[in-house]
């Protein structure tokens, strides 16, 4: 920090368990991954290069060396692994993890039907190599999972060695977790926080009304993803309640 404060909530140093930030990496440039890292590097836990833009991205091997070499740790959207599964390329999967020597990996269905018990199988197959967050929700509108049908999901994907379970939201935060226009389904978080640690959620939350609701909620550390690369030094001062949004939240 550049000087100090008095009384600011305390956030967790990395490396973090809980408050970690995860940025949705959707296309960015080498330069512009060392520009972002240059002043938010302190702030941001995981990096996912989002749904299928690692096969498109020019110099991947070279953007990745930068997330290594800042010590973030760095995974491919879960709809690439969707699109590997769909296809019966589970094992060139894994082949393509070893050969970026990818530390992370994120299991998901939000756009393929998959019987539950085999995502679990490949959770746990999965986790046997690298550490594995899996996303719980859908990316169609149109499907609205019930409270309990979410805990039970989430609860099942913990016990087959997710190490954080992803609340849907898409890169819009208008789908899951969030109703069509962005407002957070806030009776269905509650019911999940009745039965799942907070600790082993990672909310994505794009939209900053999404970040200040769960801050409010639940405090400064946190679990948040999906955020924009320029939203991360914003989102640190919502954390800290330097921003009008949380400002009287942490008054004492």
């Amino acid at each position: 920090m550049n000087f100090s404060i008095n009384s600011l909530p305390e956030r967790h140093t990395k490396p973090r368990k809980e408050g970690l930030t995860m940025v949705m990496d959707i296309g960015l440039s080498v330069r512009e991954a060392e520009d972002m890292l240059s002043v938010s590097e302190p702030y941001i836990d995981l990096i996912k290069l989002g749904f299928g833009t690692a096969f498109v991205t020019p110099n991947l091997e070279n953007k990745l060396a930068v997330y290594k070499n800042a010590g973030i740790a760095c995974y491919f959207g879960g709809t690439l692994f969707e699109a590997f599964y769909i296809r019966g390329q589970f094992d060139d999967y894994l082949r393509l993890l070893e050969k970026y020597k990818m530390g992370y990996a994120e299991v998901s269905d939000g756009s393929i039907d998959m019987d539950h018990d085999e995502k679990c199988k490949y959770i746990t197959a999965l986790s046997k190599h690298v550490t594995v967050l899996s996303e719980v929700g859908s990316k169609d509108e149109n499907k609205m999972l019930a409270p309990y049908k979410w805990i039970e999901l989430m609860k099942k994907e913990i016990e087959a060695g997710s190490y954080k379970v992803i609340a849907e939201a898409r890169e819009s935060g208008t789908v899951g977790i969030y109703q069509s226009k962005g407002e957070v389904r806030s009776d269905l978080i509650d019911e999940i926080l009745t039965q799942v640690p907070q600790e082993k959620i990672l909310w994505e939350a794009p939209l900053k009304a999404q970040q200040v609701y769960f801050i409010k909620l639940l405090g400064s550390n946190v679990n948040l993803g999906n955020i924009p690369p320029n939203e991360v030094i914003p989102l640190e001062t919502l954390r800290l309640g330097l921003r009008g949004d949380t400002f009287h939240h942490f008054l004492k």
